[in-house]
């Protein structure tokens, strides 16, 4: 789980090493869960400045490449503005903003992917 904000956390970063070395280990990942201001990786709307690492193309990139599944937590994925088109539908927004490779999810979810995990890691603040 990452709940740490990117940009001003090293939350996402760390977490991302730490996945790819699990990888890299021969070990599977259950699906890594963006909670609370992890959230904010989820929007496309993110545009670092060219000189800065692009953290949500990385995720994009590593999910990709290794069929990891990006969940975010959907209420904390709306509390901050990031939406799929459904629940920006849903609130009247003219569109979302929720980036390619990341799907919302409910704690339950979250809740399920813990129970079948031998370990559970948190990355936060």
């Amino acid at each position: 789980m990452v709940s740490g904000a990117p940009y001003s956390t090293q939350a996402c970063d760390s977490a991302l090493h730490f996945a790819r070395a699990v990888l890299r280990c021969g070990h599977s990942l259950q699906p890594v869960f963006f909670y609370h201001d992890g959230a904010w990786l989820a929007s496309e709307l993110n545009c670092p400045p060219q000189d800065d690492r692009h953290l949500v193309r990385k995720w994009q990139n590593f999910a990709a490449e290794c069929g990891v599944e990006l969940a975010v937590c959907t209420a904390s994925a709306q509390r901050r503005g990031v939406l799929d088109h459904a629940e920006a539908a849903r609130h009247g927004k003219k569109h979302g903003n929720l980036a390619d490779g990341f799907r919302l999810a409910g704690l339950g979810q979250l809740a399920e992917a813990m129970a079948a995990a031998d370990r559970f890691v948190h990355f936060g603040p």
